[in-house]
């Protein structure tokens, strides 16, 4: 429980509107937003090796939209084949570009803290 609380602190209160605007567009912001988003976990106590882990998959999740290659990934796979699209038409959020944008955007950011607790969980148990 304390890890998602964490997570949340991390990933929505200390998020500036300057990184949440920058962080797929910029290496800085996404960086800066890695980092602080990390900074509470350190009350854990983590392994080094277990922060970095946190701190730089946080970084290249949230630098590059990871979890849209995810979605797409899954959709492949579990949606039947008439619903299988090109990436071009689902580049955006991983969700075809017909899926409301709304939906499609609440979708991917469940995906996104989704793989961000596993990541964490694993580097926290294991590390």
């Amino acid at each position: 429980m304390l890890q998602l609380i964490l997570h949340l602190i991390g990933d929505y209160l200390l998020q500036s509107d300057w990184m949440a605007l920058n962080k797929t567009k910029c290496s800085k912001a996404a960086a800066t937003h890695a980092l602080v988003y990390s900074l509470p976990f350190l009350i854990l106590e983590p392994s080094l090796a277990a922060f970095l882990v946190i701190c730089i998959t946080h970084f290249f999740i949230d630098r590059f939209r990871l979890a849209r290659y995810v979605v797409y990934a899954r959709n492949i796979v579990l949606q039947p084949k008439k619903y299988r699209y090109p990436w071009k038409d689902c580049e955006e959020t991983g969700y075809h570009k017909d899926v409301p944008q709304w939906l499609s955007l609440w979708l991917l950011v469940a995906c996104d803290n989704t793989i961000h607790l596993l990541i964490n969980w694993a580097a926290l148990t294991y590390l």
